[in-house]
């Protein structure tokens, strides 16, 4: 099942999307608001085929990220052998990992925001996991019973700020720099993963073309170590890390600029859209110090 959350006429809600009909699920007896609050409760074992409290075509909502405010967002770095290789960096014994923020994340055919401290922002297309049931300490054999779903993410960076120390941290949490969606794809419907190919295309080109097996360390490797760290919260995103053919590593490099248009696409769970634009410099931009 493909499960969404949406702003229509101006109100955050969420549901299932069946085919290009979009049900609407905040009317529940339950009062719960969000996809967030209905996996942390257990909420769609056992109400995912409820008619919801109304209805409306895909195209009259505007998509949101998937879960619009994670406790976590958990971003796994260097996690395939050709973007490994196109870095220089040598095997890693542990999962290089980092992590973002709410705020960077943008819904399918939202645009991401090029920032205006950099021009060198680039693309990478990665497999999101969501988690589905908490746990600390959990075994790889156990990993996938807490997987809720799967989704398309681009975990796009700014280059530049990204190299400006050892950790990844500035640069990739510029806000709205980051594409998610276009819905959580639930796990039981995705089937086998392992095997699942993912492709980003930019401008209709495909730049990054990859199995998920390619990874180096697994998605169940993934939840183990990060467990171990960290309580696993329902609603939690792990971004399993990019393919090689990042726009960094190219010659002549390859910079996302205003005008273009990146597509994530993972068999068996959908395809992300998003637009680049321009950040604009608002009020606050241009105060000076007094």
């Amino acid at each position: 099942m493909k499960w969404i959350s949406f702003e229509r006429d101006g109100k955050a809600s969420w549901g299932r999307l069946d085919g290009e009909v979009v049900i609407d699920f905040s009317g529940n007896d339950a009062g719960i608001a969000s996809l967030k609050q209905a996996l942390a409760c257990g909420f769609l074992k056992h109400n995912s085929h409820w008619e919801g409290s109304g209805w409306c075509m895909i195209d009259e909502v505007r998509l949101l990220p998937p879960i619009v405010d994670p406790d976590k967002i958990i971003c796994v770095g260097l996690n395939y052998v050709e973007h490994r290789a196109e870095t220089g960096r040598r095997a890693q014994s542990h999962p290089v990992l980092f992590t973002r923020f709410a705020n960077t994340q943008v819904g399918h055919l939202g645009a991401l925001e090029r920032p205006l401290a950099s021009e060198e922002f680039d693309y990478e297309g990665e497999l999101a996991i969501v988690i589905g049931r908490a746990g600390r300490h959990i075994r790889r054999q156990k990993a996938f019973d807490h997987i809720a779903g799967y989704a398309c993410y681009n975990d796009a960076s700014v280059r530049d700020y990204q190299r400006h120390t050892h950790q990844f941290t500035p640069g990739k949490n510029f806000v709205a720099t980051g594409g998610f969606g276009p819905w959580m794809m639930s796990a039981d419907a995705v089937g086998d993963i392992v095997n699942a190919a993912i492709r980003t295309r930019l401008n209709g080109q495909i730049v990054q073309d990859a199995h998920i097996a390619d990874m180096i360390f697994d998605i169940p490797s993934l939840i183990e170590y990060c467990s171990t760290f960290t309580r696993l919260e329902p609603g939690d995103i792990i971004a399993t890390g990019t393919p090689g053919g990042v726009g960094s590593r190219r010659d002549p490099q390859l910079w996302l600029k205003h005008g273009d248009t990146v597509e994530i696409e993972i068999e068996g769970i959908g395809l992300l859209q998003n637009s680049v634009t321009d950040e604009r410099a608002g009020p606050a931009d241009s105060l000076v110090d007094q």
